[in-house]
């Protein structure tokens, strides 16, 4: 009996420190985030340890940086991350690529930051002069390379590789600038703080905001997305994370220059470099830092997506891309005016 006693004993303990054991490692939250200025609230919640705190020692936060959007998805579709913050284009392929099965978006993270920025010499002074002109884009399909062929269409030009002679090609932003001061191309459209790296150390000039184009200028930049499987088995987690992220968004905005100075130095250590005092602040002047996902530019986007044959044959039905239940439970919570 007493052999059994101290086998219970000993059984209990094992038992506790197991519970203990994965108390303290917790349930991981994968995500993803780019080392961008657009990203911001996940560039400081990381860098500050807030969203880690928010979340107490029963998760742990695996932060995950990527460069471009198509490989968040591939990721997402792999089950390799949870959350992540992302561009318009890249979430609506994603959505249409599961057949609206793989993600949802629960909340804004960025609205403008983008434009097209013509270089000194190239001859472009009026809408009229991009006829055998050569414009880069971060990535076929992105955001803003969807922006530009759309644009293009509407005034008029056809693109090369469809018997015209205005040329968009797909270029990583740090090789732009560097074909850019090459004389190489002679524009880009492109997000920030490329647009102001462009206009500042390449002496370019923007011949047009983004904003501009856009009811009272608002458009949606980056979101936030959450894999279905994540949203459905750790809604809580997901609640935590938002307020969070609402949190940060707040302080940013009362804040901006304490901002810019933590954006900067992580920014430093996640690439090696900072941005320049000008680069950063113009770039700040020229978005909104948000949780609103601003859905009915989203929905404009995807059309154009559409008009440019990055969507299939069919229009897109997006009516289930967006579940903004748990970002209005918690501006409900905040005294905050919920989001459509």
């Amino acid at each position: 009996m007493k052999g059994i006693f101290v086998f219970l004993l000993l059984l209990s303990a094992s038992l506790a420190l197991s519970s203990c054991s994965r108390t303290s490692d917790g349930t991981k939250l994968r995500l993803g985030y780019f080392p961008n200025i657009t990203h911001s609230q996940a560039v400081i919640g990381i860098q500050s340890g807030a969203f880690q705190k928010t979340m107490g020692n029963k998760v742990n936060i695996v932060p995950m940086l990527f460069n471009a959007g198509p490989s968040v998805i591939e990721a997402l579709f792999a089950g390799e991350i949870d959350i992540a913050y992302i561009g318009p284009n890249p979430a609506i392929n994603g959505y249409i690529k599961s057949k609206g099965e793989a993600l949802r978006i629960i909340a804004g993270a960025t609205s403008g930051g983008a434009g097209l920025v013509i270089r000194q010499g190239s001859g472009i002074r009026s809408e009229k002069d991009f006829h055998r002109k050569k414009i880069a884009s971060p990535q076929l399909g992105n955001t803003q390379d969807v922006a530009l062929r759309d644009w293009l269409a509407v005034k008029g030009y056809k693109l090369k590789e469809k018997g015209g002679d205005v040329e968009v090609i797909p270029i990583p932003n740090p090789d732009q600038l560097t074909l850019f001061m090459k004389n190489e191309i002679d524009g880009a459209w492109t997000v920030e703080p490329w647009v102001s790296r462009l206009i500042i150390e390449g002496k370019g000039g923007l011949f047009l905001d983004e904003r501009s184009l856009w009811p009272k200028g608002k458009f949606v930049t980056a979101n936030i997305i959450v894999s279905s499987k994540f949203l459905k088995e750790h809604r809580d987690i997901v609640k935590n994370f938002l307020e969070e992220h609402v949190s940060l968004t707040l302080r940013i905005n009362k804040d901006i220059p304490w901002a810019k100075k933590i954006v900067n130095s992580e920014l430093k250590r996640l690439t090696g470099k900072e941005l320049k005092k000008a680069v950063i602040d113009q770039a700040f002047s020229r978005l909104d830092v948000t949780y609103d996902p601003v859905s009915s530019s989203l929905k404009r986007s995807a059309g154009s997506a559409f008009r440019q044959g990055f969507l299939g044959k069919v229009q897109p039905d997006l009516s289930s891309i967006y579940d903004l239940s748990i970002l209005n439970e918690v501006l409900k919570e905040k005294g905050l005016r919920p989001v459509k």
